[in-house]
């Protein structure tokens, strides 16, 4: 990967078809060539992105003890605080160098309440945040359904009740010169569900595989949302899209970043899509439902 697409989505929002067309094929090369890109024109007000990032400096600032009593090992349903090396991206090395905080799509009736932190206007922040994402995440699905040739509403209504979870990150400074051999920030990956946005604070760190081995930084993009594709719109595209591993190393000082990972209602039937499959092939996935799937995915990440 020579260079790192960044693609201007404002057209998705507008009613001009050529345009959102346009855009969309230009996320489609990037989803088929490296399955990573960043956005712009994503509608997502900067005040907007600086609350979250306060709210992540915030909870990761509370006492050890408040903080485990978040902790998503109480509260279970993927809610709440995972502590430092809780989690292992890469099952194979050993657990990742950072703690991270999970807020999850709730209606509070069918899926449990989130976990709030008792900090004065935090749930504000973060729900603004989540809400604002959330509909960036949706509007890139229509681009994904023109792209693959599908009618432009072909997600809307498989992602109306989402497995969406919002993921505030931070990568200790202690650990930022000297890292324990082997260890990793984040450990080599793909993520599970159909696509991430992730915000970052500037501090490099996340690295993409290449196709033909060897890593490449991100850049730092002020402003924009970095994207990729997760497993389960890989399977859905019949690897026509391209779920490709990242990593973060431990940074040269802390570091936060503010990821948005949107997988499917868990109802949705994540089956090839017609289209995507040669002629005389099989799909080369067989059927699941989205909430199968990342039950599967978690349970390995947790152990």
């Amino acid at each position: 990967m020579d260079s790192f697409p960044c693609i201007d989505i404002a057209a998705l929002a507008g009613t001009d078809g050529a345009a959102r067309l346009a855009a969309a094929q230009a996320i489609g090369r990037a989803c088929r060539e490296t399955g990573f890109f960043a956005i712009t024109g994503h509608g997502v007000p900067a005040a907007c992105s600086a609350g979250v990032f306060a709210a992540a400096h915030a909870v990761f600032a509370l006492p050890a003890q408040a903080k485990h009593a978040l902790a998503i090992a109480r509260h279970g349903h993927n809610r709440g605080y995972v502590g430092l090396g809780v989690e292992a991206l890469d099952e194979a090395t050993a657990p990742d160098l950072k703690e991270a905080y999970n807020l999850i799509w709730t209606d509070e009736a069918t899926r449990p309440s989130n976990v709030w932190p008792p900090i004065d206007g935090w749930r504000a922040q973060a729900q603004a945040y989540f809400d604002a994402v959330l509909a960036v995440g949706r509007r890139l699905h229509r681009a994904f359904a023109l792209d693959l040739g599908l009618a432009e509403d072909f997600f809307d209504d498989k992602l109306d009740r989402p497995q969406a979870t919002l993921r505030l990150l931070h990568y200790p400074e202690r650990f930022a010169a000297d890292a324990p051999a082997g260890r990793a920030g984040a450990g080599a990956h793909t993520d599970y569900g159909n696509v991430t946005l992730l915000a970052t604070d500037g501090v490099a760190g996340l690295q993409v595989q290449r196709r033909g081995g060897g890593w490449t930084d991100v850049p730092a993009l002020p402003g924009a949302f970095v994207c990729n594709i997760g497993d389960c719109l890989m399977r859905w595209s019949n690897d026509v899209y391209v779920s490709t591993p990242h990593r973060v190393l431990p940074p040269a000082r802390a570091r936060y970043s503010v990821a948005f990972f949107l997988d499917p209602n868990p109802d949705a039937l994540v089956s090839a899509i017609p289209g995507c499959v040669p002629a005389g092939e099989l799909p080369r996935h067989a059927p699941v439902t989205a909430g199968d799937y990342l039950r599967q995915r978690l349970a390995a990440t947790y152990g």
